[in-house]
């Protein structure tokens, strides 16, 4: 690569130390914290950085039988304006854990496909940022969870976490799980989902504190996720620095 397309053309420094490929998954505490719209903001001010950026999202479930252009999937593309995937990988109807709608579903979780997807993806992008559903934890398939998606892919996380009382608890208990597990922490968003609390102030200091993790980012509430581009520049850095 001749330094022209280097300047155009950005390596991002810590993706290739954190990773032997590169993609990152953001996961969270729970559902409904906020992954998506922070997968969405930072996959476009990536793109906006000069890195191709893919957003894949492995299974999604609670969707139409139709594909939506409100489903998590879906929106991750729009943001990096890719051809493929334009959708989840696997999609789902039933609003449980893909799992539990697998089954009434009678679809097979193809745990390894999505696996080889993204690495094919790998070799077409800079960055590959991959949403898990639900927490951590929480079951992918019967057998995987975003944890051991992450130990496949050789990937580092990004934690997002809504900010409001209790986070503290959900956020040490991830890191203890990601530290176990061997998964490099990338950072922590504090995701602002719903009317401040008497924590709302208080939990990234809180959480830094107590698990020595420093990188700790906060998110507003805001209504249009181009307006939570200001607020990721950390979580840009954190990446690409």
């Amino acid at each position: 690569m001749n330094r022209e397309s280097e300047r155009n053309h950005p390596t991002p420094a810590n993706i290739t130390t954190m990773n032997k490929r590169n993609a990152i998954l953001i996961t969270g505490t729970d559902t409904g914290v906020g992954k998506t719209l922070v997968a969405r903001g930072l996959a476009r001010a990536l793109c906006e950085k000069g890195l191709k950026t893919l957003a894949v999202k492995p299974v999604e479930s609670g969707v139409a039988l139709e594909s939506s252009p409100n489903e998590d999937g879906v929106l991750l593309a729009a943001a990096t304006g890719q051809d493929h995937p334009t959708q989840a990988l696997t999609r789902l109807t039933c609003p449980v854990a893909p799992p539990v709608a697998a089954d009434r579903e009678g679809v097979e979780l193809p745990f390894e496909d999505w696996v080889r997807e993204i690495e094919v993806l790998s070799n077409q992008a800079d960055i590959v940022l991959v949403e898990g559903a639900g927490g951590f934890l929480s079951p992918l398939t019967w057998e995987a969870s975003a944890r051991d998606l992450a130990k496949r892919l050789e990937a580092p996380a990004l934690l997002v976490v809504g900010n409001r009382l209790g986070c503290v608890n959900h956020t040490l208990l991830t890191v203890e799980a990601l530290n176990r597990a061997g998964i490099p922490l990338v950072g922590i968003i504090l995701s602002a989902v719903g009317e401040e609390d008497e924590s709302f102030e208080t939990n990234a200091d809180t959480i830094r504190r107590s698990s020595s993790v420093e990188r700790i980012a906060s998110l507003p509430h805001v209504t249009d996720w181009r307006a939570s581009l200001p607020h990721l520049k950390p979580v840009l850095d954190w990446i690409t620095e």
